[in-house]
């Protein structure tokens, strides 16, 4: 665990089976993991796969205030996915979850296993419009204000669940 703790900002989607369920059940559960507080969530969106074929996803982002480190964070991430039956066959497959660690407080990080920030959110509207709607002011360590990369997103659909 760090000692402090930091700010960090997680990608939601899902595309196979109960998708709407899944995507508030992992809510659920970001905001029961251990030395973590949920913040703030935005709304739901439906949005079309990327670069992918399948069913339109259901996405949303939400902030944590935690201590945890974030490789930690990731393994939670990850068992929460595994638990909701994730399976990584290929690149941009279909998902019953996916949870993206987009930041993590002022941090850059790269290495095998973490990417911080998530270096695609920038160019996916089911991210920046989510994430702008929960802190309009966001910064991404080394790129600028989030809000920058607004206006190259704005050609895809993305759709707010009511």
């Amino acid at each position: 665990m760090t000692a402090t703790q930091v700010t960090a900002y997680v990608g939601i989607g899902a595309n196979l089976g109960d998708a709407l369920g899944s995507v508030q059940r992992a809510i659920l559960q970001l905001d029961r993991l251990p030395a973590t507080r949920l913040s703030a969530q935005s709304s739901l969106f439906r949005s079309a796969p990327i670069d992918a074929g399948g069913d339109d996803y259901v996405n949303a982002v939400v902030r944590l205030d935690t201590q945890l480190a974030a490789e930690r964070l990731l393994a939670e991430l990850q068992a929460i996915e595994h638990a909701s039956g994730r399976e990584r066959s290929y690149r941009n497959a279909p998902r019953t979850l996916d949870l993206d660690l987009l930041l993590y407080g002022h941090d850059v990080i790269a290495s095998d296993a973490l990417t911080v920030p998530h270096p695609r959110m920038t160019q996916r509207a089911f991210v920046l419009i989510p994430l702008l709607q929960i802190d309009p002011l966001v910064n991404i360590p080394g790129r600028g204000p989030a809000h920058a990369f607004a206006p190259g997103v704005m050609a895809q659909t993305i759709q707010k669940i009511a």
